[in-house]
């Protein structure tokens, strides 16, 4: 009888080791990350690659260690409650409820859960091996369920089977918003990794130089002063027009009309247009920033105009404009890396109203929608329906915006008080509703 009682008691202490592998095992095959997993895989991990082909059919996964934690805990608590009645007959139910609760709640799932939550990718490719001939012993019976519990659920109206495992850009999205460290630097990151997944929901008309801000040629005006204009810009490239704007004739590159010169002895009246013209490549304001940066590295160029559905002249859009939306302004030697804004006295900024919403929302991760306008005068004039005027304040979406200066019907500059311990000061508040809406902004460069 002795020997019986002590075989039981060591069937009940496998049976609760069993029941701690199997709950280890689901919770570290599911906190695993297969971001680690997949690099170690390509590493040459066999184990990690065991993980990943596991991880693919997670749901068999799960069946199969669910079937066979819940048998091991049903088998322990049936062979407690017989040894409990035995040593103290009807008593011993409530004794072994109470032994196998904490027995199996202890040590069959808490520690064996935290110790996997804590050592996933480890504790995933330890177990694979064993988790893997699991899975093909009750591949039958854990098939049979999940036909089962998916019938169940189309009969309630939900089919599982068109249910995604999710976005991976949201999930990538999700771990920039999560990386944390130095903060400015840190600052710095998730504003590249940010800007790199906005290149394929990001139009060229949110970042491309308005055609109020490009420098144009007149083809009407006589070469000695189109020479002089080009000589005295900072660019290298500028859109010829005649008559009018919206009819742009081609492109002039700097380097093309200094080689003409010297051809001409330095003589720009023996220069026409014609000889160092470019063709202007057009393109719709509707074309993605990744589309158009793959379409100037497959033609080698670096220049396109921005039309509207009605073909007329918007602005331009340079491959550095691209490139600077992904890496941010170049600009060392100042506090504020964003042209027309600067830090004041007690937390505030003063801004130009034509910087874009975008651009302060990558440099100083300001929660402000742009929707429907792309920069800060735009924000103003929308939500405040009206032309304010300078002195007036005004409250959005947690931020105290001041009228500095206004000129005719274009504010041209803001003082922005962020949310936080800012200058005191009343402002004639007007709240509207809060909205989402994806980033856009324009780049200032013209190539």
């Amino acid at each position: 009888m002795e020997i019986g009682l002590f075989f039981t008691v060591i069937a009940i202490f496998i049976l609760v080791l069993l029941s701690a592998f199997f709950s280890g095992s689901e919770t570290a095959f599911t906190a695993a990350s297969r971001v680690i997993l997949h690099n170690q895989e390509k590493n040459g991990d066999q184990r990690a690659a065991l993980v990943c082909s596991i991880q693919q059919k997670k749901d068999r996964m799960i069946g199969a260690l669910l079937l066979g934690n819940n048998t091991v805990n049903i088998l322990s608590s049936a062979l407690a409650t017989s040894l409990f009645i035995k040593l103290f007959g009807e008593a011993g139910v409530f004794y072994a409820t109470v032994v196998m609760t904490f027995s199996l709640l202890i040590f069959g799932e808490v520690l064996p859960k935290t110790y996997s939550l804590h050592y996933a990718e480890p504790m995933a490719k330890l177990t694979a091996p064993f988790v893997r001939i699991i899975i093909l012993i009750f591949s039958p019976i854990t098939e049979a369920v999940t036909a089962i519990v998916r019938t169940i659920l189309k009969l309630v109206g939900v089919d599982i089977s068109r249910v995604a495992a999710g976005s991976h850009l949201e999930l990538l999205r999700g771990a920039i918003e999560m990386h944390h460290g130095p903060e400015e630097e840190t600052q710095r990151q998730r504003m590249m990794l940010r800007s790199v997944l906005d290149l394929f929901d990001v139009d060229v008309r949110a970042i491309m130089i308005h055609r109020r801000n490009v420098v144009m040629l007149d083809a009407g005006q006589p070469m000695p002063s189109l020479v002089h204009q080009v000589l005295s810009s900072p660019y290298t490239r500028f859109p010829v027009w005649r008559e009018r704007q919206d009819n742009i004739l081609g492109i002039v590159h700097a380097k093309l009309l200094l080689k003409e010169l010297m051809s001409a002895g330095g003589d720009s009246n023996k220069i026409t247009l014609d000889k160092i013209m470019l063709e202007a490549r057009f393109i719709p304001d509707t074309t993605a920033l990744y589309e158009q940066l793959q379409t100037f590295r497959e033609r080698k160029e670096h220049f396109a105009v921005v039309v509207d559905e009605y073909g007329t002249f918007m602005g331009i859009v340079t491959m550095e404009d691209i490139l600077e939306e992904i890496v941010g302004e170049i600009d060392d030697e100042h506090d504020v890396r964003v042209p027309g804004v600067r830090r004041q006295a007690g937390g505030s900024y003063l801004v130009d109203g034509m910087v874009t919403i975008r651009d302060l929302k990558r440099e100083f991760e300001w929660d402000l929608p742009d929707a429907d306008y792309s920069t800060l005068a735009g924000l103003i004039l929308y939500e405040s329906q009206r032309i304010p005027d300078v002195g007036q304040s005004f409250v959005f979406y947690g931020f105290r915006f001041d009228i500095v200066r206004r000129q005719r019907n274009q504010i041209k500059q803001i003082r922005v008080h962020p949310p936080g311990p800012t200058e005191d000061g009343a402002a004639s508040t007007a709240e509207p509703a809060p909205h989402e809406a994806p980033p856009h902004s324009p780049v200032n460069a013209q190539g």
